[in-house]
């Protein structure tokens, strides 16, 4: 790709940008949210078109590009923000567009559903092709997004941001199915923002800064700390952002609290704590904040706020509460792609408020500005659609959506997943000065130093249930993994 540019209303979002992938390598492709990295293999994908420039591809020039010319050279796309739809059945999504019918024009449903099955047990990914993509958790929706991918035999992949819902043990078998593919020629785009990762899988790299080529070299020739500063530049410091605080009196108390993976939950959080939830993916932590909400249904146990009971199972009722929750699937359950940024931000509060139908134009937009300022929404103008935003930005948007409800107590749920460097330092300073001013903060977390970062202290979680309450002092990424993985526990079954 050569002398790319692309300008979406006016602003010049890629400039003059050269990019090279080589046959048969892993290639980074490294930036803040915003930096041109997925505008620019949307170009390639054909989901955008080019405003200036040359795309070549096996030797080939590509103008024009669609996304079925993209596909018919070889070109497979997993996007950031998942694209599968969840009133269809799984082999339903597998094949959209590319039916399988038999001799007389009718779907034939038995060899779709064989074939996915056939692939799905060629990769090791256990989903059933005739679920509903609605009941697949986050996890298993982005394997599928991956496993339509390898489904296309394609020569080139790009991977926006494809390990953000994936646990571990699903990173280190996606990772291990890249290195097959690889050594067969194939080739692979991989963004991320997760430094760990990059340096695991990728052979090259290249960093893009406010939409332009910044630098370009072999992974093995740099370190996470260079490639951090080259995307963020020489701004970046890797700071203390924890600030000691005074805790107040209760705000939240919960006792032999249970439900869909969670299980006999004792939890006291103080006003201005930050508590850090956390364990392996499936653990209990996200499922229990769920049930605080209200979003998930709660079996046993009791819940106070302020000293008051509060009967659980309904959002709207844990809102009028002041409890606020960012989940982690943005795209599903925070986004209204169909609304402005500034719809977006006071969507929230009008639901508080419904018997006062009119919304004041002038008002929200004093509020807008306001809350852009705190929370450094880059954004043009209150009237753009969300979808415009980087996920940082929109991110932003959605705390600022429950800051103007007035919540005193703010759940974050892996609040900082498919989010750059720059954006997450932005959120911990958010969080650790929200709790300053008396709010509350409850944060589930898979990333340790996030919790090392804002907690007051840490929870780990484990089948369900707490399994070690941690100080501030005492948090520590091996001492809580050796909770996570209850390697504690297997260490006395093995001394006694």
């Amino acid at each position: 790709m050569t002398n790319i540019s692309k300008s979406f209303f006016g602003v010049e979002v890629l400039h003059d940008v050269n990019f090279e992938a080589e046959e048969g390598e892993v290639h980074a492709l490294l930036g803040e949210n915003g930096a041109g990295k997925s505008t620019l293999m949307n170009i390639l994908g054909g989901v955008y078109t080019k405003d200036s420039g040359n795309v070549e591809f096996n030797g080939n020039a590509m103008e024009n590009v669609t996304v079925q010319a993209a596909t018919k050279a070889g070109i497979a796309f997993v996007h950031q923000e998942l694209n599968v739809i969840n009133d269809l059945r799984v082999y339903e999504n597998m094949f959209l567009n590319k039916e399988i019918a038999n001799r007389l024009g009718t779907l034939n449903k038995k060899e779709m559903i064989k074939q996915a099955q056939e692939l799905f047990n060629s990769l090791g990914v256990d989903i059933d092709p005739n679920e509903y993509v609605g009941n697949l958790d986050s996890g298993r929706k982005q394997l599928l997004e991956i496993s339509k991918a390898f489904h296309s035999d394609a020569k080139l992949y790009i991977l926006d941001e494809p390990t953000t819902a994936l646990n571990n043990e699903e990173i280190a078998h996606l990772f291990s199915l890249v290195r097959n593919l690889k050594a067969q020629g194939n080739t692979f785009i991989f963004i991320s923002h997760k430094m760990p990762e990059i340096f695991e899988i990728a052979d090259r790299y290249t960093v893009f800064r406010n939409g332009s080529l910044i630098s370009t070299g072999r992974i093995a020739d740099t370190t996470p700390e260079e490639a951090t500063k080259l995307m963020v530049g020489e701004g970046y410091i890797n700071e203390e952002v924890y600030m000691e605080h005074e805790l107040g009196e209760p705000v939240l108390e919960i006792e032999n609290f249970s439900g869909d993976g969670f299980y006999d939950i004792d939890l006291k959080v103080k006003r201005g704590e930050v508590v850090g939830l956390t364990g392996l993916k499936g653990s209990g932590s996200s499922e229990l904040l769920q049930g605080i909400f209200g979003a998930a249904h709660v079996t046993s146990g009791t819940m106070k706020v302020w000293g008051q009971p509060v009967k659980t199972g309904s959002i709207i009722r844990a809102m009028r509460h002041h409890i606020a929750m960012l989940p982690a699937n943005r795209k599903e359950n925070s986004v209204i792609p169909d609304m402005t940024i500034l719809e977006n931000v006071y969507s929230a509060e009008h639901c508080l408020s419904m018997k006062n139908q009119h919304i004041s134009r002038r008002r929200e937009l004093a509020k807008y500005d306001n809350l852009k300022n705190l929370l450094n929404i880059k954004a043009n103008s209150p009237d753009d659609m969300l979808l415009s935003l980087s996920g940082g930005n929109q991110q932003k948007v959605i705390v600022g959506r429950w800051i103007n409800t007035d919540a005193k107590i703010l759940i974050l749920d892996n609040p900082t997943q498919g989010i750059d460097v720059g954006a997450k330092a932005e959120i911990y300073k958010l969080i650790v000065e929200l709790a300053r001013q008396g709010i509350t903060i409850i944060i589930s977390t898979l990333e340790i130093p996030e919790i090392q970062k804002v907690a007051d202290r840490c929870i780990v979680f484990y089948g369900g249930r707490i399994h070690a309450t941690l100080p501030r002092e005492k948090i520590d990424e091996h001492e809580v993994m050796m909770y996570a993985t209850n390697t504690k526990a297997a260490q006395r079954a093995a001394a006694g």
